[in-house]
C-alpha cells in the first residue's frame, strides 16, 4: 500500500498568509498529504476530518511533537484522551451550564456590550478589532474564568502569546520567549484570584474548580485556565469580526437579516466561511490507512477543518459567505470528545446578543476600504482590522 505523498514546497508562511487556495489544491489533487514544513500528514476533506475527530482510540490527542507544551508549560486536557481528558473537562463544565448561561454569564455579556458600544466614537472611521471585537470578548472571558481584575490588555495579551507560541511549528524563539513571560503574569493572578474565591465562591470556572469536593491538581486547574484564555478570547472575537466582514459585505444579505431576525445563521456562516480555529493534531495509534494511503503508527494527522469547511462535496460554491446555506454542517467547533465546550457561549453572545444590537445602534455601518482588511494565521485565523464607518 503507498504512502502519503510528501509536500516539500509549501512553507508555514503561506498557510499563514493565505491558507484557502492551497486547501483547494489539495483537496483536488491530494486530500491526504504530508507537509514537511509543519512535520504533519494533512487532511483536508471533510469526511476524513470528522472521522478522525471522533476515533479517538485510534487518532489520540496526545501528539507528542507540539509546541502547545512547551507554550503552556503543563500537559494540558487538550493533549488527552479517556478519563483523564474527561475529568479535567468536567472539572469546568458546571461554568457553562445552561443554567448559568441564560441566568449570569448571557446578562452580563450584554451589559458589557452596551458599555463597550457606548464608547465607539460616531460619525468616524474606527477599527472594530482594538475597539470592540477584543476587549469585550476579553472583558467577558475574564468573569467567566473568575480572573476579573484581570485587564482586557493583559487578556488580549496572554491569548495571542499563548496562541502563537501554541502554533508556533516553526519552533521560533521570539514566540516561545513572549509566552514564557505571560506564562508568569497568568501564575500570579489565578493564584491570586484562587484565594479570593475559596473564601467568596461564585459560579466562575476558577472557583467551581478550587472548590469542588474532588479537586483536579492545581497545575491542571491552570493549565485548564490557560486554555480557555487561549481560545476564549480569538474565537468570539475572530467570528465577530468575520462575520460582520461578512455582511458588510453582503449588504442584500444583511438587510435580509434585519428583517427575520435569524442572526445564529450568520454566525454559523461565519464560523464555517472563516474558522477561528483552523487546524487540529492527532497522533496515530496504529498502523492505518486513509483514502488507501498507508498511514504509519506514530504519524502525526492534522485535520484541516478549514478546509473541510470548504469542501466541494460538502458547500456549494464553499468560498462565497451566505447567510442563507440551507445546510451549513461545519467543523469549526470539532468533534467527538474534544467538542469545543465554549460553543454555545459564542452561539449566544455573538450570534443572539451583539449581532442584532450592533445593527440596531449603527443601522447604516459600512466597511471602510475593504481591501485594507488583513486575515493571517494558520492554527488560528481571524481578520487583524476591521476599519468601519459607525452611521
Amino acid at each position: 500500500m503507498p504512502q502519503a505523498p510528501i509536500d516539500t514546497d509549501i512553507t508555514i508562511h503561506q498557510l499563514t498568509d493565505d491558507p484557502y487556495p492551497i486547501y483547494k489544491r489539495l483537496r483536488a489533487e491530494s486530500p491526504v498529504i504530508r507537509v514537511e514544513a509543519v512535520k504533519r500528514t494533512f487532511l483536508t476533506k471533510a469526511e476524513d476530518c470528522r472521522a478522525v475527530k471522533d476515533n479517538p482510540e485510534l487518532f489520540s490527542s496526545n501528539d507528542p511533537s507540539t509546541p502547545m507544551e512547551k507554550a503552556f508549560e503543563a500537559h494540558t486536557l487538550m493533549r488527552k484522551d479517556g478519563e483523564e481528558h474527561m475529568r479535567e473537562r468536567m472539572a469546568m463544565t458546571p461554568t457553562f451550564s445552561a443554567r448559568n448561561l441564560k441566568g449570569i454569564w448571557s446578562p452580563a455579556y450584554e451589559t458589557h456590550a452596551h458599555a463597550y458600544l457606548d464608547r465607539l466614537p460616531r460619525d468616524e472611521a474606527v477599527d472594530l478589532f482594538p475597539t470592540l471585537a477584543g476587549p469585550l470578548s476579553a472583558r467577558i472571558l475574564a468573569d467567566v474564568l473568575g480572573i476579573p481584575d484581570a485587564t482586557d490588555d493583559q487578556m488580549q495579551h496572554w491569548s495571542q502569546a499563548l496562541i502563537d507560541g501554541a502554533g508556533n511549528f516553526g519552533w521560533f524563539d521570539e514566540p516561545f520567549d513572549r509566552v514564557a513571560k505571560a506564562n508568569v503574569e497568568m501564575n500570579e493572578c489565578i493564584a491570586r484570584n484562587a484565594e479570593r474565591l475559596r473564601a467568596d465562591p461564585d459560579q466562575s470556572a476558577l472557583s467551581v474548580m478550587v472548590n469542588a469536593d474532588d479537586p483536579i491538581a492545581w497545575s491542571q486547574i491552570v493549565s485548564n485556565l490557560k486554555i480557555a484564555i487561549g481560545g476564549g478570547i480569538n474565537e468570539p472575537r475572530d467570528a465577530m469580526l468575520t462575520i460582520l466582514y461578512g455582511l458588510l459585505q453582503n449588504p442584500d444579505q444583511l438587510e435580509a437579516l434585519k428583517e427575520s431576525g435569524k442572526w445564529t445563521d450568520a454566525f454559523e456562516e461565519g464560523v464555517r466561511w472563516v474558522a477561528p480555529i483552523q487546524a487540529s493534531s492527532r497522533l496515530v495509534m496504529e498502523d492505518t490507512e486513509i483514502r488507501g494511503l498507508a498511514i504509519p503508527k506514530g504519524e502525526v494527522v492534522m485535520t484541516i477543518q478549514a478546509s473541510a469547511n470548504h469542501d466541494e462535496e460538502r458547500f456549494e460554491a464553499p468560498e462565497q459567505f451566505n447567510a442563507f446555506r440551507e445546510r451549513n454542517i461545519h467543523q469549526s467547533f470539532g468533534s467527538g470528545p474534544h467538542h469545543c465546550m465554549g460553543t454555545h457561549m459564542a452561539r449566544l453572545m455573538v450570534g443572539k446578543i451583539l449581532l442584532p444590537l450592533i445593527f440596531e445602534r449603527f443601522p447604516d455601518m459600512k466597511l471602510v476600504a475593504p481591501e485594507t482588511v488583513v486575515w493571517k494565521g494558520f492554527g488560528f485565523r481571524g481578520p487583524l482590522n476591521l476599519p468601519v464607518q459607525l452611521n
